[in-house]
């Protein structure tokens, strides 16, 4: 084939939207312009997952003087999940229905987080105690399975050892252990939980720059990125909006110390039945830490989740959902 000589003749002249041309003309070839375009781009991949909106009731309870938003759906024995440091209710979103269907479950934003109250406390362990145990009473629960991830795994464990005859199971996910700051291994939560700055100078900051931040942050305890959907990113960014979180943050990390002197000694005291769920690729705390939080519960089984990070439940809920079904039914 003989190459054409038009592409180096700098003499050659080509048909050009002259001004002079009918508008309708130039909107026309600009329309065929984008088509062409759109034609020859390449074909975008097909995600992984279909992101379904769905809408499950928002209740509140007062617990006390402060308002408390969760969820109930499902009849059954009560199961409780309680969610981590700066998280909310969204983490649980894949348990609502797999879980409804043998269990009621019980979903709350913990005081300081999510759509419930921040009132001005220190946000001690004890204090937090205070508030599952006022809200169970609230609901009528008498005695449920307590299903904590994180930081909420504390609580579910501080409940386990200050009223042992509320709980019926025990399931700790991703956490929590002692020496919390020895065995972190996540450079954005280890800065958030070191850091000395004011309030009001985290407060601009998350203003400014806090979109950045809360994607660094997903990135690290989300394990598969491609989940971090853009819709993901900013449900978590509406969270990291909402007035008045900074200070419980502040205040839950500054109680960190209350933790390690209290429950986190008697971790090996605990006598229930426990499953200890953990992702294989966490990097929060890596799964040497959930081994190791394995046994110092006597008795406890372990399961590791594959190509999950501190989010299990959220990354890989099939997984984690028959594994909670098997062990709670399990009498």
């Amino acid at each position: 084939m003989k190459r054409s000589s038009s592409w180096s003749n700098g003499h050659t002249s080509y048909p050009s939207l002259r001004a002079d041309r009918p508008p309708y003309l130039v909107l026309f070839a600009l329309c065929l312009l984008a088509l062409l375009c759109e034609a020859c781009a390449p074909t975008s991949p097909i995600p992984s997952q279909f992101e379904a909106f769905e809408r499950i009731p928002i209740h509140t309870v007062t617990v006390h003087e402060q308002r408390i938003a969760y969820l109930d759906v499902g009849t059954g024995p009560p199961v409780i999940l309680i969610h981590g440091f700066g998280g909310s209710m969204w983490q649980w979103e894949h348990q609502q229905h797999a879980l409804a269907e043998h269990f009621r479950v019980l979903t709350l934003d913990l005081p300081g987080s999510g759509l419930s109250d921040k009132p001005d406390i220190e946000y001690r362990p004890d204090q937090m105690l205070g508030f599952l145990v006022e809200f169970m009473d609230a609901l009528e629960i008498s005695r449920a399975t307590l299903v904590g991830n994180s930081m909420g795994a504390g609580l579910a464990i501080a409940m386990t050892l200050e009223h042992p005859a509320r709980v019926s199971k025990l399931v700790l996910i991703g956490g929590l252990p002692q020496q919390i700051m020895q065995k972190l291994t996540s450079p954005s939560i280890r800065r958030a939980l070191e850091t000395r700055a004011p309030a009001w100078l985290i407060s601009l900051g998350n203003r400014l720059f806090g979109g950045l931040m809360t994607e660094s942050v997903l990135r690290e305890i989300v394990h598969d990125p491609a989940l971090l959907t853009q819709a993901v990113v900013e449900r978590a960014n509406r969270n990291r909006r909402r007035p008045g979180l900074i200070g419980p943050l502040l205040a839950a990390q500054q109680a960190l110390p209350l933790w390690e002197s209290g429950f986190a000694l008697r971790i090996g005291t605990v006598t229930h039945p426990t499953l200890v769920i953990w992702g294989e690729e966490d990097r929060v705390f890596p799964i040497a830490v959930g081994e190791e939080l394995h046994r110092t519960i006597s008795g406890s089984r372990f399961v590791r989740i594959p190509q999950a990070g501190h989010l299990p439940q959220w990354e890989r809920p099939g997984l984690v959902n028959r594994s909670l079904i098997e062990y709670i039914q399990h009498q």
